[in-house]
């Protein structure tokens, strides 16, 4: 990492453990991400600093190392530094095998949680994954933090991202996809899902995602200036 506070440090890679598309950790000090949407779950817990973002057009915040931070597949989100020194975190993209995605319209409302167990476990879960030949290790320690999840979904109400809301997106993701490289305006795709113009951010997570695959394989350093897209 650079002295520089105009730069991140970012490293990013794909484990060889089912469920977890890759793991992030970043950190930032003066970045915000456009709206946009993944495919997958964002586990996420801060090391330092703090972190403001909106879920489906309602804001949220976090701070500290007692919270995690848990956004769902399929519904938009952005995401920008909070204070002048920004922040660090580590995420985890989990697949819809450790958590189904009729589960995301629990997340929508309570997507911060304070439970200092998760963020312990997960915290372990990310030293199993820096080092090589943790793999066992990692799988174990997903499954105790897939149980929690579990836990804390269960008891949250459903909201907002499963329901008519978010289906024009959901309906027409085909249609996206295959505007992925070429790309799509938002006026455009407006009138191609007969919804608003701000909907269609799934069209922005999925070129953020072709984009981040261009990279080399392996940790990943890169970016000389922190404002440039990246995931939340």
């Amino acid at each position: 990492m650079t002295g520089d506070r105009s730069r991140a440090s970012i490293s990013a890679w794909k484990p060889q453990v089912p469920g977890i598309s890759e793991v992030f950790h970043a950190h930032f000090t003066d970045h915000a991400y456009p709206a946009h949407t993944h495919d997958t779950w964002d586990l996420m817990i801060l090391d330092d600093g703090s972190v403001d973002f909106a879920l489906d057009r309602r804001r949220h915040g976090a701070t500290g190392d007692s919270c995690v931070l848990l956004l769902p597949p399929g519904v938009p989100h952005d995401g920008r530094t909070a204070t002048a020194s920004g922040f660090r975190k580590r995420n985890l993209y989990l697949d819809v095998s450790v958590l189904p995605q009729r589960l995301a319209g629990r997340a929508v409302d309570t997507p911060v949680l304070k439970d200092r167990l998760l963020r312990h476990r997960i915290h372990q879960l990310h030293a199993a994954l820096a080092y090589g030949g943790g793999e066992l290790e990692a799988e174990s320690r997903l499954s105790f933090i897939q149980e929690r999840l579990h836990f804390h979904l269960a008891a949250l109400r459903p909201g907002g991202p499963g329901r008519a809301a978010h289906r024009p997106a959901t309906e027409s993701r085909d249609v996206l996809d295959s505007r992925t490289r070429v790309g799509m305006s938002l006026r455009e795709a407006a009138a191609v899902l007969h919804a608003h113009p701000t909907h269609p951010t799934h069209l922005t997570g999925k070129r953020i995602d072709q984009a981040r695959k261009l990279l080399p394989s392996g940790h990943l350093k890169a970016f000389p200036r922190a404002g440039r897209p990246r995931r939340t």
